[in-house]
């Protein structure tokens, strides 16, 4: 079964909920599981739990088929975000244009001029999808 991974600021914001509403239209064409991922920063001190992110999505969106809700935990975004990527074995990343932003940052301390979508494609074998602000 396809897997799509969607990461989301809690509170939903309307990036978040543009982002989301995309990963929802994508899950459902292709018949897929979706996991909605939260990342609270060890340095913001905030903690968000599932069942919080699950609650705002659904105020949002209704009760959804096939969802999973995951809440990790980390210093930077986007590395936790790569972690639960590999983790689910992802077949389709969404995230919001400015996320792409913070991934290009994260590599190119890794690496020289990264392209987000062929690296993701390489490594991790999905299709990234962007999302613009409403």
């Amino acid at each position: 079964m396809t897997q799509v991974v969607v990461p989301v600021r809690y509170p939903l914001t309307d990036h978040s909920r543009a982002t989301l509403a995309e990963a929802i239209s994508i899950a459902d064409e292709h018949d897929a599981s979706l996991t909605i991922l939260h990342v609270n920063l060890y340095q913001s001190g905030k903690r968000v739990t599932r069942s919080q992110l699950k609650a705002a999505v659904e105020r949002e969106f209704d009760e959804l088929d096939s969802v999973r809700y995951a809440v990790r935990s980390g210093l930077l975004v986007e590395e936790s975000i790569l972690e639960e990527v590999l983790a689910e074995d992802a077949d389709i990343v969404v995230i919001g244009t400015k996320q792409v932003g913070r991934w290009r940052q994260m590599m190119r301390r890794l690496v020289d001029g990264p392209d987000i979508e062929r690296f993701l494609q390489d490594e991790l074998d999905c299709e990234l999808v962007t999302v613009s602000a409403v």
